[in-house]
């Protein structure tokens, strides 16, 4: 997801808006620009990381204005250039803007501004709209309050802008609908950031603007309005967020970082929530709905990549223990089938950011059908938080990397108390929900046992990095976590991995074993252990080598395969929250062992949030 940064106080604006953008490179990015107000606009864009930009604007003049905006582009309209990066202007007005999001309707509205004589340079639908709002400048009094409002009128899509004006070089204009846009308040100066990462360091109050929602800022104070010019109170907050979470510490990456906060976060996560010694779990942001899930009929749970990952473990804990109907659904395919939403239907939304479009749009049509929406994501006060009837937030801290790892095993960790808030008032009995909380309580000790290992999974990595081609295989429980383990070297190591049920590989998967080839099967003791050594053979008759993720005491399997990695003994229905870490770690040294950027992979953005 592209990153937005405007600031308007008196300070100079520049180096602080370039730090800004630096929180922001997590997210994914291919170009960078920002707009500086000195008298006159002043534009510099460039294509790369915003020390491209850094180094391009040491030679210019002309920066050191108080007021400006900024931007990290993820190409959607237009190809990576310097003439399709942000920000945009009109050409008449000296109007700059930013913009996350697509305009759905630009070609229509290009079509008519082009009619009436403006000049595009760009491919971009960004262009689009800051020639609008320069087209309707004029004819509603030089304001650009009023431009924007009426522009926003006009488009259909979904947009976070930040909007300055030569014109008004006191002014700056900010608006959203669907794509996250907070502004920060400050003494006498504001900031506004698509993430509260760029806005922690100058101020820990800020409100997140609503869908339809418009800001015009001065240095002595704000309106906020809607696109209709409807007065709106915003809701002032203090930021949850602390900058020491958003810095390195001492880590190469933030990837690694995070992978090993994952004891601390599993302990943050189940604090307060987890009774093991009544057999109870109590989420507050589910307690007003208690009989609706314990009479639910059918569980929905959807999501997207690491997200969807999470929800079919969910699946798994749901129809295992909590005994109800469960499906899960890729949340970009849902709304545009014709789901059957009956009296009795929960759908749970699953994202880290909670700004995930296509998660939202799939929620959205659940809700419309009549179904209880409840939210399962990580960043406070986000569009799925907001949107839903209930929910339970994940507390694992932020999450920089943009292959996710805490934020996994934190979804897991909700939605395995989710099930077992709804199997005890279902029909589980108190010493099997006891001896699973036991179990859970134990969860971050045995992860800390993992991380110790460190070193020997550096080691059995190394030896398989130059194999373009490897496999994930699981079964039951672990079949998600096998997909889970293959989309983690897949986004950051480039090597080309397939997850699947172990069984599934003999239609037709098999075909792709050759000699050497990798295959890393979870083979922790279950219900399906014997079954899951019989695929291993298949694959060693073949030539394929393997890695096998086994559970602690296990030395049987030693003679069966070519490498293995323990993990504590745990119940099979907590056992993912376990045997995902080795596969973390493989992803992150095979990445570090290519010489790739492991928190900047090439192509991603941390949230997607347009379809």
């Amino acid at each position: 997801m592209c990153g937005i940064v405007a600031y308007i106080g008196n300070k100079p604006a520049k180096s602080l808006l370039l730090e800004g953008l630096k929180r922001l490179e997590y997210r994914g990015y291919d170009s960078a620009g920002i707009a500086i107000m000195n008298g006159k606009l002043n534009v510099a864009r460039a294509v790369g990381r915003v020390s491209m930009l850094e180094e391009k604007l040491e030679t210019l003049d002309g920066f050191d204005g108080s007021l400006g905006l900024c931007h990290t582009r993820w190409a959607t309209h237009g190809g990576v250039t310097e003439l399709n990066a942000h920000p945009h202007k009109d050409d008449k007005h000296g109007i700059a803007l930013v913009h996350n999001g697509i305009i759905e309707n630009y070609s229509a509205l290009k079509t008519y501004l082009k009619e009436k004589g403006h000049t595009f340079t760009s491919e971009t639908d960004t262009e689009v709209l800051a020639m609008l709002i320069g087209e309707l400048y004029e004819g509603l009094g030089s304001d650009l309050e009023a431009a924007v409002q009426a522009a926003l009128r006009e488009v259909d899509g979904a947009y976070a802008i930040a909007v300055i004006c030569e014109k008004e070089p006191d002014t700056l204009v900010v608006a959203r609908k669907g794509s996250p846009l907070f502004v920060g308040i400050g003494a006498e100066e504001y900031i506004v950031a698509s993430d509260a990462a760029a806005i922690v360091a100058h101020t820990t109050h800020a409100f997140a603007l609503d869908d339809y929602n418009v800001v015009k800022i001065t240095r002595s104070g704000f309106r906020t309005s809607t696109i209709h010019n409807v007065p709106v109170t915003p809701k002032i907050e203090q930021l949850e967020l602390d900058l020491q979470q958003i810095e390195l510490g001492g880590y190469p990456h933030f990837m690694l970082k995070e992978i090993f906060e994952q004891p601390q976060s599993m302990r943050n996560c189940m604090s307060g929530r987890i009774d093991a010694k009544d057999g109870r779990v109590t989420l507050g942001g589910l307690s007003n709905f208690a009989k609706d899930l314990t009479r639910a009929k059918k569980v929905i749970l959807t999501a997207q990549g690491t997200a969807l990952h999470a929800a079919m473990i969910g699946r798994y804990l749901m129809e295992d223990l909590a005994k109800v109907q469960a499906q899960t659904e890729y949340a970009s395919e849902f709304r545009y089938r014709n789901p059957i939403i009956e009296d009795g239907t929960v759908v749970v939304a699953v994202s880290q950011s909670g700004e995930t479009a296509d998660t939202i749009a799939a929620l959205n049509e659940a809700k419309d059908r009549g179904a209880l929406a409840l939210g399962v994501v990580n960043v406070v006060g986000s569009s799925i938080a907001r949107q839903t009837d209930a929910g339970v937030y994940l507390r694992v801290g932020p999450e920089i990397g943009v292959a996710s790892t805490k934020a996994f095993l934190g979804q897991v960790a909700v939605l395995t108390m989710i099930t077992l808030f709804m199997a005890r008032r279902r029909m589980m009995s108190a010493d099997h929900c006891t001896d699973l909380l036991r179990e859970m309580e134990q969860i971050p000790a045995k992860i800390e046992r993992i991380l110790e290992q460190a070193p020997r999974i550096k080691r059995v990595t190394e030896k398989y990095i130059d194999r373009e081609n490897w496999l994930f295989l699981g079964r039951g429980y672990n079949y998600p976590t096998a997909l889970e383990g293959a989309l983690k070297l897949k986004e950051i190591s480039y090597i080309h991995a397939e997850g699947m049920p172990a069984a599934e590989m003999k239609h037709g998967p098999i075909a792709l074993i050759n000699e050497g080839m990798p295959a890393v099967f979870i083979a922790n003791k279950g219900r399906q252990y014997e079954k899951v050594l019989s695929n291993i053979h298949e694959v060693r008759a073949r030539g394929g080598h393997v890695i096998a993720v086994a559970t602690e005491g296990d030395e049987h399997i030693a003679d069966h395969v070519h490498d293995v990695l323990y993990i504590p003994e745990v119940a099979e229905p907590l056992s993912p929250m376990l045997a995902v870490i080795p596969l973390q770690l493989m992803a992150y040294y095979a990445a570090l062992a290519r010489g790739h950027d492991v928190d900047k992979p090439r192509n991603l953005a941390k949230s997607v949030t347009v379809e």
